[in-house]
């Protein structure tokens, strides 16, 4: 049963959707890879989180001397249904993270997943390390289950030692464990000079494999050229450092 945090404004009928969840992190890894499948999929609007429950404004906007409403981050489910013998998708977008509430919210979205009979929770991060802007991303995996082992070694996303997911994208799948839900985190590598750049490298190494995952088809052209824009912009500006 949901509670009054969230408003559902459509019913479908899904097929057991495994569920993607996203909020704004380091790279902007998480929002690039939910944004790309929203582009390429034709996502229905399925409901929202009432933002002013988890979010607590800190000024307003003027506009020509009339101060208006507060506003606050937008928190969207979307649906897609696979016309194929596939799992259907739920997408879950963030504009933003809770300064406080986050495990409130965490629990909000597992229990619309809940609602809906999710199989899966999948969200995705930057994995911050020492490589080379020039150099191909890699992709970790973490699960919330042993049982998901096996699947992390079929698409060579294993990774020894430990981890600190930040945020939301990693808090969900610990509120997951909690509640009996499986999950996995995709991690693409981000060099660690460049946090605070956009990493649409990282994103694109993270669609290499998720989709394949979801049993899903996503053509990743458009992203793959986005990313050679991003290295070259890279390269002139670790150049213009050097100069300096």
């Amino acid at each position: 049963m949901l509670n009054d945090f969230v408003k559902i404004t459509a019913r479908p009928k899904l097929k057991e959707p495994n569920l993607i969840a996203a909020w704004p992190g380091i790279g902007h890894v998480s929002m690039l890879v939910a944004n790309y499948f929203e582009k390429k999929l034709e996502f229905k609007k399925l409901g929202e989180v009432k933002a002013a429950r988890f979010f607590d404004p800190t000024g307003v906007a003027v506009r020509n001397n009339l101060v208006e409403a507060p506003q606050f981050p937008q928190s969207v489910f979307t649906y897609w249904k696979n016309q194929g013998n596939g799992n259907d998708i739920i997408l879950f977008t963030g504009e933003d993270q809770p300064t406080a509430k986050s495990y409130d919210l965490a629990n909000c979205i597992l229990d619309v997943a809940e609602k809906f009979g999710v199989k899966r929770i999948y969200t995705c991060a930057a994995a911050i390390t020492k490589i080379h802007h020039s150099e191909q991303s890699r992709v970790w995996g973490v699960a919330t289950v042993p049982e998901l082992m096996d699947e992390l070694k079929k698409y060579d996303l294993m990774h020894s030692g430990n981890l600190q997911i930040a945020g939301l994208n990693g808090l969900l799948l610990g509120v997951a464990k909690e509640r009996n839900i499986e999950g996995i985190c995709l991690l693409g590598e981000v060099p660690m000079y460049t946090t605070r750049i956009q990493n649409p490298m990282a994103a694109l190494a993270i669609l290499g494999v998720m989709p394949e995952m979801l049993g899903v088809h996503i053509d990743t052209y458009e992203l793959s050229q986005v990313a050679n824009e991003t290295k070259i912009k890279m390269k002139q500006l670790a150049a213009e450092a050097m100069e300096e």
